[in-house]
């Protein structure tokens, strides 16, 4: 009986972690600093060198949301997480319906332009796995290095802030280090127009709401949090001149992106004229958030450090929908440009959030006397991953849309308050009409 018992128990620890290829054998990679320090470890993924803008997250799960999320285009991603690819990585690919928008991850690619972990999993295990995290970077043309102190290297971004890098593999990695002068920013560059879309298409096309969305690098779970509430979304490219179509839309919404906004001042002018002559909703996220601030008046400045991870937390200034003033919200963030906080503020217009870290502008409103209905906030709701404190602002956004299209009697005096009334439809009596004999 005993001996049957062991020999049931060797079958059930058959291997319940899929190996992935040994570092062991792989290429030597160093990690260069434009300020100096240099990190020298194992390459796994792509064996290729590759310049960028080294950040940190502080994302303890989601690093495949993360590295395929468009707002890291041109960077080096440092995962304050030790060990990273235990789960691996599952099929990217869905259907397109009235629930999910075509990928399973945030884009159908890896977006950022290397990663560096402390330990890459050498097993990964998950009902959904179908490849390691090397050989998806492999695949996908993305180097990494592991086997060096993520902790250095994030206490040294922590201090100094955001520093460009170069990541070299294999033969680059024994040369000497790159002269400070040919380090490459990418925020030099208009990196929302390298990831937006250049044709419009749409999605859920029998929505009982139709939302125009501005593509500056969108992650798939806007979308797919804009679908999956039955809204019809068709999506364009971030220089589209709305104006030209904006009346056959009940909504208008701005997606994430990277970089530096000040790229998109064409957005922020054409912005402009929407929020004057049109009434309907605007709703913007992260890069969204920063065109709205421009296209009202406010400057996006660089910040020192900026602020990416899941951990975030805001306070809510004033109430809307289901955001309650006084409270404090818990964000994921991935950005390095911000909105500078002036007093007064432009005619109109509110701060709708804070962080409670930096005290840096997280959100901003349009006020009840402007009689508009804009909002815009830096962080993410939507967070593939979590937290999802403020996921609700979709449904507010969607609700305020829905009650100006059938031209209900909704109190403008708070925008996105239409989640907290019940439409009312109001039915005609039907009129006698004499037909000849």
């Amino acid at each position: 009986m005993l001996a049957r018992n062991f020999t049931r128990i060797a079958r059930l620890s058959r291997g319940f972690a899929t190996h992935a290829p040994s570092t062991s054998t792989s290429l030597p990679a160093v990690l260069h600093l434009k300020t100096g320090q240099s990190f020298a470890g194992r390459s796994f993924g792509a064996p290729r060198s590759i310049w960028g803008e080294t950040v940190f997250s502080t994302s303890i799960t989601s690093y495949t949301e993360s590295m395929t999320d468009p707002s890291y285009r041109g960077q080096i991603l440092v995962f304050t997480t030790p060990l990273i690819g235990n789960y691996g990585v599952p099929q990217n690919k869905t259907a397109v319906d009235d629930k999910d928008v075509g990928v399973v991850l945030e884009s159908e690619k890896i977006q950022c332009s290397a990663v560096v972990v402390a330990d890459v999993a050498e097993k990964f295990s998950h009902y959904t796995a179908v490849e390691s995290l090397s050989s998806w970077c492999a695949r996908n043309g993305v180097p990494g290095i592991t086997g060096v102190d993520t902790r250095a290297i994030t206490r040294l971004l922590r201090d100094q802030g955001t520093t460009l890098g170069r990541l070299t593999v294999g033969n680059d990695s024994s040369l000497a280090p790159p002269r400070p002068e040919e380090y490459w920013d990418p925020t030099t560059e208009n990196l929302v127009d390298q990831v937006s879309t250049k044709t419009p298409y749409e999605l859920n096309p029998k929505g009982d709401v139709k939302i125009a969305v501005l593509d500056f690098g969108a992650k798939a779970n806007i979308l797919r949090s804009l679908v999956r509430r039955g809204a019809a979304v068709t999506v364009l490219p971030w220089n589209f001149d709305f104006n030209k179509i904006r009346d056959q839309y009940d909504g208008l919404f701005l997606s994430n992106g990277p970089g530096d906004p000040n790229h998109c001042m064409e957005a922020a002018l054409n912005l402009r004229r929407t929020m004057q002559e049109w009434d309907k909703p605007i709703f913007g996220i992260c890069m969204g958030h920063q065109v709205i601030g421009m296209a009202a008046g406010l400057e996006a400045y660089r910040m020192t450090f900026g602020n990416r991870g899941h951990n975030q937390p805001v306070l809510a200034l004033a109430s809307s929908g289901s955001i309650k003033a006084g409270r404090v919200y818990v964000t994921s963030q991935n950005h390095q440009y911000a909105l500078k906080l002036q007093d007064p503020f432009p005619a109109g217009w509110e701060p709708f959030f804070i962080n409670c870290n930096d005290s840096s502008v997280e959100g901003i409103k349009s006020t009840a006397e402007s009689g508009k209905k804009v909002w815009g906030v830096q962080f993410h709701p939507e967070s593939a991953g979590g937290p999802l404190d403020t996921i609700e602002m979709f449904t507010d956004f969607l609700a305020e849309c829905r009650a100006t299209k059938l031209h209900l009697n909704v109190p403008r005096y708070q925008p996105m308050d239409a989640a907290k009334i019940t439409p009312e439809l109001k039915h005609e009596v039907p009129q006698r009409v004499a037909v000849a004999a």
